[in-house]
């Protein structure tokens, strides 16, 4: 199973680094295209004369300085997720009960769980093909 979750800690008080959402890139996206002062259309970030940096944003961490102090406090919701120390996610896993932050359908946190969950899906399973051929 691949987990595309990427750890460690970023510059801004110990945080720890993730991938961001897809849902918290388009709330990023529509924060600066919307509300950064320093954003125009045609020419990206005004003050770098360059590409906006955090349109293209993958990961949580390093952030433009204008965007963290003025725009993101207006997602109140977006800056909590993000600048948490911890992340924050009501999808639980099934095996050890706590909380990550799933790509896809995925139900486990970790390699152990997958591995215990599965030995619980097969015994299960073949728990009723006996009860079945009985």
């Amino acid at each position: 199973m691949g987990f595309s979750k990427r750890e460690g800690l970023s510059m801004d008080n110990n945080i720890p680094n993730r991938e961001l959402t897809r849902i918290e890139r388009a709330e990023i996206r529509n924060l600066v295209v919307g509300m950064c002062a320093n954003y125009d259309y045609e020419y990206g970030c005004l003050p770098l004369d360059c590409a906006c940096y955090m349109l293209g944003k993958r990961y949580t961490g390093a952030y433009c300085r204008y965007f963290k102090s003025s725009v993101l406090p207006l997602n109140p919701a977006l800056e909590n997720a993000i600048m948490s120390r911890f992340v924050i996610s009501d999808k639980k896993c099934d095996i050890c009960g706590k909380p990550f932050l799933p790509s896809g359908r995925q139900k486990y946190c970790s390699v152990s769980c997958i591995e215990e969950g599965n030995r619980r899906t097969s015994r299960e399973r073949m728990k009723k093909l006996r009860l079945k051929t009985k």
